[in-house]
């Protein structure tokens, strides 16, 4: 008896989980356990733990209404294109990607069976075989030829279109082969293919507007600016998911909204809540929190080509009138890591530990306005509820200015139409920015001199060559000392404060299951709506 109990496998524990899934009762399972003699007092153990593993086991079924917090008229279907969360959210579910990042960070394979080199500039990627499209197309290597090579296209208009330079040429070799050719080595292609931008679409595709794609979901109807909705795709080739039949996603810029959305059961999921409605909500039976450190930032952007951010001293007085503490305890109620001005977090390899967030020093600020002849003179700051936090963070900096005798007049702009009209254009204004899980791709994306989302427009001939050659270095202490100094020369030459790192908290109803975090950002990376379940 005693020996039995203690050969017990995992074999015999998925036995009894099939046989509660087929209705077994407790006595019938006691049962089946003495008969296979297992000891009553083991058992007990053996049920509680199978019982566990089950209760777990994803479900089947159901309607999922989500919620996030940004959405624009310029919504779009189009991957390249994506640069809200909402595009995020239905590209993830509509397209797949040829690799993903899992939970802790590493690159797993998705519609590619390996990515492969020997001296990271020409890559050979093998595809998965019998994978279709929603319209019954199978996928080929010319589909994949055609989703990277469309963003060196200067017509697309891709997000990635600095990241994807880097690429000389994409060629099938065999249906299920490609080769991908970089003009210098870069050991982080595997990464880079799992960002959203990078999903493969049709061979020839111009009309985006039917989302049609390999994912977990097949496009029911779309709304630019209001709303989606998508099916689960039966054919979808992974062996497990979608478990949802059907999910609803839309937009609620107003945070209190979004929560009493979810707490009213409108929705399951209120992405992105702000602090001070975590307590609102863990104070109501039924829900839960989802948290998540991954890289988000609300930065203060100043651009270094108008008025006032052309002059250094005012860039310089802004980062020491910033109270990072204060924004850290009082804004972000704890919910925040210190940061020190540049967009590497402390979860990467690559960040550096030694370059430590400026100090809040009024007097120095002062100093520095004063040099810029700026004190008594109106500044504007444009924030905005689009941008998490960044009107509470402008409150305290207009605080902080008026006791120094300078004058920021704090413009609370709506958040529809923040990113088309504001972001990356007011002299003074706000961005919100989502993990990006290496430093080539913040700093190509965000800083390089042909960055597409350069806030501040900052321009360094020497960064924008320590970026290429770090980029094919495969000595990692190397490659470290180069990203280091560079976060250096961002946090005391760039025109962006970055406060703090933000934690992403998304509120979602207690029978909501199956939510991870994700190096990629919350809503699990924003491709939740795959791997998530609803309990009846």
């Amino acid at each position: 008896m005693t020996d039995r109990t203690l050969n017990w496998t995992s074999s015999d524990d998925a036995m009894v989980e099939n046989a509660i899934r087929r209705g077994a009762t407790r006595r019938e399972l006691l049962h089946m356990l003495l008969a296979g003699g297992v000891a009553l007092t083991a058992s007990g153990a053996i049920l509680g733990r199978a019982t566990s593993a089950f209760a777990a086991t994803p479900k089947s079924g159901g309607h999922l209404k989500a919620a996030g917090w940004s959405a624009s008229t310029a919504d779009t279907l189009d991957p390249a294109k994506a640069s809200l969360s909402t595009d995020y959210v239905r590209c993830c579910a509509l397209y797949n990607r040829l690799t993903f990042l899992d939970k802790s960070g590493v690159a797993q394979m998705e519609l590619a069976e390996s990515v492969e080199s020997s001296d990271a500039k020409i890559w050979t990627v093998k595809l998965r075989s019998g994978v279709t499209f929603h319209d019954g197309k199978t996928l080929s290597s010319q589909d994949v030829v055609f989703s990277l090579m469309r963003h060196l296209d200067p017509d697309v208009g891709s997000k990635v279109n600095s990241i994807a330079k880097q690429i000389t040429s994409v060629k099938a070799v065999d249906p299920l082969t490609v080769e991908i050719t970089l003009a210098n080595p870069n050991a982080d292609l595997p990464t880079i293919l799992s960002m959203h931008h990078f999903m493969i679409v049709q061979d020839g595709t111009t009309d985006f507007s039917k989302g049609i794609g390999t994912g977990a979901f097949k496009l029911e109807s779309f709304e630019p600016g209001v709303k989606s909705v998508a099916v689960k795709n039966p054919n979808y080739f992974k062996s497990e998911g979608p478990y949802i039949d059907s999910f609803e996603y839309f937009a609620i810029s107003d945070d209190n909204a979004r929560v009493n959305a979810l707490l009213s059961g409108d929705i399951h999921l209120a992405a992105s809540i702000k602090p001070r409605s975590m307590k609102l909500v863990e104070s109501q039976p039924g829900f839960v929190l989802s948290q998540t450190t991954s890289g988000n930032y609300t930065n203060l952007n100043m651009r270094l080509d108008m008025e006032p951010g052309n002059k250094a001293d005012f860039v310089a007085g802004m980062k020491n009138l910033i109270n990072r503490e204060q924004i850290q305890k009082s804004v972000m109620r704890g919910l925040a890591e210190l940061a020190s001005d540049q967009p590497v977090s402390p979860a990467s390899i690559y960040y550096n530990a030694e370059l430590k967030p400026k100090t809040y020093d009024p007097e120095k600020a002062k100093f520095h306005f004063e040099k810029a002849g700026l004190v008594g003179q109106s500044v504007p700051i444009v924030a905005s509820d689009a941008a998490t936090s960044s009107v509470d963070m402008a409150t305290l900096v207009q605080q902080a200015g008026a006791e120094i005798g300078m004058n920021f007049d704090v413009q609370r702009v709506p958040s529809d139409g923040y990113w088309s009209n504001y972001w990356l254009k007011a002299p003074v204004h706000f961005g919100n920015i989502n993990p990006r899980p290496t430093p080539d791709i913040l700093f190509s994306l965000l800083y390089s001199s042909d960055a597409p989302w350069n806030e501040s427009q900052y321009k360094s001939k020497k960064f924008d060559s320590m970026l290429v050659e770090a980029r094919g270095l495969l000595d990692q202490v190397k490659r470290k000392a180069i990203y280091d100094e560079m976060q250096v020369m961002i946090s005391e030459e760039a025109g962006t404060v970055i406060p703090v790192f933000l934690s992403n908290v998304d509120a979602l109803s207690g029978n909501l299951k199956g939510l991870e975090a994700n190096p990629l950002g919350g809503q699990m990376g924003y491709a939740f709506a795959e791997y998530v379940w609803l309990e009846a």
